[in-house]
């Protein structure tokens, strides 16, 4: 009877005494599957007549005292029904500890405990939620209060009277299994249970204590409790420039389980953002890590929303009728404009453009765009790094691309440079692009023969024998494919002892028309070959080709084609051939010792005339009479020319009759020569069609007393008419020719004035 009493009197304790107060809330549920969640619903306007329904559905909230958690404790949620998520509602809280002990999101209207509390300072906290207009400030809906209470936790250490009791069951076990366990223990409710024990007299009308029992009974934990997220939406801000693999936010949810048992396991809802985002379990604080897959771009898309889950690594078989264990959070992400560089339109801009192609020409144009909201100006610049030469300019606003030099294909087949655009807002702001401009042929030089080439013929030789194969190069840098044709000249294709016979492969050979050829008769043989490309323009070019004829033996090897076997007879020894080879050097030597000696004899001349105290250049014309006439002329009449010889008869020819020369006064002084060389000098001096540079005048002399007197036009006279050419009938056989044309022409005068 004394046990049923007892049993009966712990049993009061328990549930109706308060003993077992919860030390943390129930974890929250979602206003679609519980209906008693932590949520203030503020209503909307209504019309007067409608009925008003409830504001809220509690009208307070609990927070566990003494928390000791990492992130700030969730309260609770307001939320009006004007709010539609467009984030034009905003929630303040005010009153008791709003600020202080209690903040509140302004747009989600989430409330959370920012600092520990105790319920035995301060048991509840009376606060005011009120829902605004974000643009007008103007209230939404009248300001309602509500209470938040300090939920106790046993955070006093207990007082054993006889020392403690201690003993362990699991959590959940069912009734029966141990005599002490009680029905729904939770070790996530309460770890630890402390039993009095109280045996009370019953005699007496006021009864009493007996004695007390303090048993202590400490609950082990299973994996019972499935993770919840505390909240059902989270909010990420992450700017555009993130980079790839960086963390962008953490999430968090709750498993009231310990160790293994609280290990969590988070992944990502297929759906919008399963190829751009990765989640991953920090081991440290069992928080989800959200990373970035790929690069985010606030022009494409500024939003993005999936859902995350949340669910137990270790999961214990007798609690799979419990339901799942797992949950899920939507998470949202706002992508953040950052200032961006311009974008080119390609990675790569590759043109083209002929050698030779004129300065200014414009060959292609590069495009780069701020793809920035209130897009910015582009500006285009050459990098220097790249094009130092300068053989391109772009124009800073259109970015068109043109030649500044002349460009050479033989020089450079290739120009790759960059150009680099940058925002007018923002200059620091550049991006890059390569250019690769290939630069095309223009066929300007005529294809040409590739390498010289010694081509032989035997003298035994037989029509239709190739004898060299010939193949052509072109300076230009010539284009695959490109094919040679070669052919004979026009002029050499009439009767040829040679012909090109073309290979149709840019090769051809030198084919024989003849049957045998003979150095006696010619040696050399020259072929002129055509080379024309295909290229446009055509180019074409005349190479000519020395042909030597040898001797060879039967088989076609060649023997011999010095000069020398042409003429000695077959069989001279070599010995006779150096004698002869002697001969011809030791005659050759003579010879230049000659001409040395003569040209020695003539300088010694030039020396004495040059010896001249006048140092005037002295020439004269000599009309002496031939071979044997020494004594035409003499040059000291020249010098001095009152020192003549007496006239003396011509020893060339034998004279009909003896004729002397008619005499002439000898001039005085030498003033013949003066006078002329000074007339001339004058009419040089005035002449308007001399020429502008220093000139050597001469001017012919005769010298006085010559038979033939002077045949200068400078004494001549004014009139043919008045001439008298008598005198050449005497001067003999040898002249007779042109006494007889100047009679014939003075007999034809005459007969024209009769």
């Amino acid at each position: 009877m004394l046990t049923r009493n007892c049993f009966s009197l712990l049993l009061w304790v328990l549930f109706d005494g308060g003993l077992l107060t919860p030390l943390q809330p129930q974890p929250q549920q979602t206003l679609a599957t519980e209906p008693r969640e932590n949520v203030i619903h503020l209503p909307g306007r209504r019309l007067h007549f409608q009925r008003v329904k409830r504001g809220w559905v509690w009208n307070q909230f609990f927070v566990l005292e003494e928390y000791m958690g990492s992130e700030p404790q969730y309260v609770g949620k307001l939320h009006s029904d004007l709010d539609k998520g467009e984030g034009t509602v905003k929630y303040t809280l005010s009153g008791d500890g709003a600020g202080t002990v209690f903040t509140i999101d302004e747009t989600t209207g989430d409330i959370h405990a920012i600092r520990s509390l105790d319920r035995e300072e301060k048991p509840f906290y009376t606060l005011r939620a009120q829902a605004v207009d974000i643009e007008t400030r103007k209230p939404l809906e009248p300001e309602s209060e509500f209470i938040i209470k300090v939920q106790d936790i046993n955070d006093n250490e207990p007082k054993f009277l006889d020392g403690p009791y201690v003993a362990s069951v699991p959590e959940m076990s069912p009734v029966g299994i141990i005599r002490t366990a009680l029905p729904n223990m939770d070790r996530e409710v309460k770890e630890q249970y402390q039993v009095l024990i109280q045996a009370k007299d019953m005699g007496g009308q006021l009864g009493g204590l007996a004695g007390t029992t303090i048993v202590n009974i400490t609950l082990t934990d299973v994996n019972d409790n499935p993770p919840r997220f505390p909240k059902s939406i989270f909010h990420l801000k992450v700017p555009e420039s993130s980079p790839i693999g960086s963390a962008i936010g953490r999430i968090r949810a709750v498993d009231p389980d310990f160790g293994q048992n609280a290990e969590i396991e988070y992944n990502i809802v297929p759906g919008d953002g399963g190829n751009l985002f990765d989640i991953i379990t920090d081991e440290d604080t069992q928080e989800g890590v959200i990373k970035l897959k790929k690069p985010l771009d606030f022009e494409t898309k500024k939003a993005y929303t999936f859902k995350v889950e949340a669910s137990n690594l270790h999961l214990d078989h007798r609690f799979h009728s419990a339901g799942p264990f797992k949950d899920t959070a939507t998470v949202k992400i706002s992508v953040l404009d950052v200032d961006e560089p311009p974008v080119f339109s390609k990675p790569l801009y590759t043109m083209e453009v002929y050698e030779d192609t004129p300065i200014g020409t414009i060959i292609g144009a590069v495009t780069a765009q701020d793809l920035d909201v209130g897009s910015s100006a582009v500006r285009y610049f050459i990098d220097w790094k790249s094009d130092g030469d300068s053989y391109f300019t772009v124009d800073g606003t259109e970015g068109t691309i043109a030649t500044n030099e002349l460009l050479d294909r033989e020089s450079a087949v290739q120009y790759n440079f960059s150009i680099i655009a940058s925002k007018v807002s923002n200059p620091l702001l550049t991006s890059k692009v390569n250019i690769l401009i290939n630069v095309l042929d223009v066929n300007e030089f005529p294809p040409e023969i590739s390498v010289p080439y010694e081509t032989a013929v035997c003298e035994n030789a037989k029509p239709g024998q190739i004898i060299q194969i010939v193949s052509a190069a072109d300076r230009d840098l010539s284009p695959a494919g490109q094919q040679f044709s070669f052919r004979l000249s026009p002029e050499a294709a009439i009767k040829p002892n040679f012909t090109v016979r073309d290979f149709r492969n840019n090769t051809a050979g030198i084919e024989t028309r003849r049957n045998g050829y003979s150095r006696r008769q010619q040696e050399l043989y020259f072929l002129p070959v055509v080379i024309e490309d295909s290229s446009y323009p055509v180019q074409s070019s005349t190479n000519t080709m020395t042909i030597r004829v040898c001797r060879c033996d039967s088989d076609g090897t060649i023997l011999s084609c010095n000069v020398e076997a042409i003429f000695l007879p077959v069989g001279l020894s070599t010995g006779a051939l150096i004698a002869i080879l002697l001969c011809v050097v030791i005659l050759l030597a003579i010879v230049v010792l000659y001409v040395a000696l003569r040209r020695q004899k003539k300088k010694d001349t030039l020396m004495t005339s040059k010896e001249d105290i006048r140092d005037n250049v002295i020439h004269y014309d000599d009309e002496g009479g031939g071979e044997e006439d020494t004594q035409a002329f003499d040059i000291g009449a020249l010098r001095n020319p009152k020192v003549i010889e007496d006239n003396k008869i011509r020893r060339d020819i034998k004279p009909d009759s003896l004729c002397l020369p008619r005499q002439r006064p000898p001039v005085e002084d030498n003033t013949d020569i003066r006078d002329f060389i000074n007339q001339r000098l004058q009419e040089n001096d005035v002449d308007p069609t001399a020429p502008p540079y220093d000139s050597l005048a001469t001017y012919a002399y005769e010298g006085n007393g010559s038979v033939a007197d002077s045949l200068s036009s400078i004494d001549s006279l004014t009139t043919e008419a008045d001439q008298d050419y008598d005198y050449l009938t005497d001067w003999g056989p040898r002249f007779k020719a042109l006494a007889d044309l100047f009679g014939e022409e003075e007999s034809y005068n005459s007969d024209r004035l009769t």
